[in-house]
């Protein structure tokens, strides 16, 4: 195909602006594929589903005997140790679920040693 020669430094000129365009925008611009949107969304939605829970954790915390025995020997623990502490003593198992849930539990654990 003969391509004139006026229209050919046009054309590279253009490819080149789209693909500066292309790298600003997803770079910097705050441009996003379909697929990281949907994780961004995620994420979002898991941290207030974990946010909404804390108050649970709260209250089955307030209504435990043992909250202050507990919350002494969280904060003479270690950072790591704390989640683990408030799973085995039943807080973070939220009503319905078998299982206690690690995230609330760490979401929980600031709240407690923040409170005493």
């Amino acid at each position: 195909m003969n391509i004139p020669k006026a229209l050919k430094p046009r054309l590279q000129g253009a490819a080149v602006g789209a693909a500066v365009l292309a790298i600003i925008g997803f770079g910097f611009g705050g441009w996003m594929t379909g697929g990281g949107a949907e994780r961004m969304a995620k994420n979002q939605a898991h941290a207030e589903v974990v946010a909404a829970m804390v108050p649970v954790c709260l209250q089955l915390s307030s209504q435990d005997p043992e909250v202050a025995t507990t919350i002494q020997r969280m904060k003479d623990s270690s950072t790591w140790d704390r989640p683990e502490m408030v799973m085995k003593a039943g807080w973070a198992t939220m009503p319905g679920s078998k299982e206690p849930n690690r995230h609330v539990a760490d979401a929980c654990v600031d709240k407690l040693t923040a409170n005493f």
